[in-house]
């Protein structure tokens, strides 16, 4: 390293910032700590809503399932269904159930809930760094369609995120409904959306500023840096290009619902009535193309003991889900098993009940259910259960592969691409589209 770069480096705080406009921009961590940032590009106006467009929501219970309660027996189109799959019986065509799939090398136990979206390899590891997220993948090609690029929720938490952004940042998930469902329809006055507009006037001012002062500083980096810089970059021109497109949604007037304001629970007991809320707010963001992308997170592990109608648990789900075989742990963690997939069953008849250009919401919506754990007694990551429902698909079968030698999940994520009409044949670890999974 020559004398100059050491002086510089010297020269500078481990935290550097760029001021402009009063306002201080923290740069990430460079090796020479020699700051840059974005260049700016032409603002865009939000395109106009597609006519029929295709959705994802993707939904994580991050405390797994009981594996021999869900996996079918046989395979294709004559399986027998298992206890859980009863619960979903109704809708049988209209869903298709994966057994034998994982995301290769993703492993860790609990903290592997943050690549169900991202198939980031070792979440357990020290060095770990998480990638792009399924949704926000969606999120970058079609996000400028509607009033908001992606919807990241969650129950019980708001530090665990399924939605990921191209340099590895979560995205904090949303817990609380009704704040959510203010934002999405009830419109502000004249004077807060001038406000509103103003706000976004003034961070799209703030990366000119600072992307002009960057732009002499970009030579003097290294190489290392340079690559840090252009991971930088990208997410700061997606930052200016999504406020561009927050701007040109605010004059335009909210959908009106006939619904009311959810009621926020504020017992943690109560996790399936949270759940339920959530899968109503995730309908009514699809069914009025707020959003074309959601995501979910069920968080278990910091649950009490839950409270179920018609049933006395006594103790909390997490260590339920740590049963050690017991059977009265076993027993009681199906009941709450049961009524995931009963409010799975009631979130896919929702969507049917929506007619939407002679389909049903559900046609043109894909629902993705799962978790990171084949096993969370074991805190095992392959053999894991999930099942895909609506999105277009021909569906009614279990897929079912190799359960000592797993199938790539990711797989499914491509086709989930390829449905939504984003042209690409590789998502993370992928070998290539879903095997099997056909389109209606």
């Amino acid at each position: 390293m020559s004398a100059p770069h050491i002086a510089t480096r010297q020269a500078l705080h481990r935290r550097h910032f760029l001021r402009a406009a009063g306002v201080a921009l923290a740069l990430p961590y460079l090796d020479s700590m020699t700051p840059a940032f974005a260049q700016t590009k032409k603002p865009s106006e939000p395109l106009a809503p597609g006519a029929t467009p295709r959705r994802m929501i993707g939904i994580c219970n991050n405390l797994g399932l009981l594996a021999d309660q869900f996996f079918p027996t046989g395979s294709g189109r004559d399986y027998t269904p298992s206890p859980y799959l009863q619960h979903l019986q109704a809708h049988r065509n209209d869903f298709t159930v994966f057994t034998g799939v994982s995301h290769p090398n993703v492993d860790g136990g609990h903290p592997a809930d943050v690549c169900f979206l991202t198939a980031a390899p070792h979440p357990g590891s020290g060095s770990f760094r998480n990638t792009i997220s399924l949704d926000q993948h969606i999120a970058e090609q079609i996000g400028i369609l509607t009033r908001f690029p992606s919807l990241t929720l969650a129950v019980n938490t708001r530090s665990r995120s399924l939605s990921w952004t191209g340099t590895g940042v979560a995205i904090p998930p949303e817990d609380k409904a009704a704040a959510v469902f203010q934002e999405m329809f009830l419109q502000g006055s004249a004077a807060q959306i001038d406000a509103q507009i103003r706000k976004l006037d003034t961070g799209k001012s703030i990366l000119d500023a600072v992307s002009t002062q960057a732009k002499s500083l970009q030579s003097s980096v290294g190489t290392r840096d340079r690559d840090r810089l252009d991971q930088y970059f990208t997410s700061v021109r997606d930052l200016e290009h999504r406020l561009q497109a927050s701007k040109g949604w605010e004059r335009r007037p909210k959908p009106v619902v006939n619904a009311p304001v959810p009621v926020d629970q504020t017992d943690p007991a109560r996790y399936m009535a949270k759940v339920k809320v959530m899968y109503d707010l995730a309908r009514l963001a699809i069914e009025t193309d707020s959003t074309r992308s959601v995501t979910l997170m069920l968080e278990g592990v910091g649950a009490p003991v839950l409270e179920i109608p018609e049933t006395t648990l006594t103790d909390s789900y997490h260590n339920l889900s740590h049963h050690g075989k017991s059977e009265t742990k076993r027993g009681q963690l199906k009941v709450i098993d049961e009524w995931h997939m009963k409010l799975l069953a009631g979130l896919i008849a929702d969507l049917k009940s929506v007619h939407e250009g002679g389909e049903t919401l559900l046609d043109r919506t894909m629902v993705l259910y799962g978790s990171n754990f084949g096993d969370a007694n074991a805190h095992t990551c392959f053999n894991m259960p999930v099942v895909l429902a609506g999105g277009g698909f021909r569906h009614g079968q279990n897929l079912a592969f190799d359960r000592n030698s797993n199938y790539p999940l990711p797989n499914l994520f491509v086709s989930m691409l390829q449905r939504m009409g984003i042209e690409t044949d590789r998502f993370a670890s992928s070998t290539g589209t879903m095997r099997g999974l056909e389109l209606a």
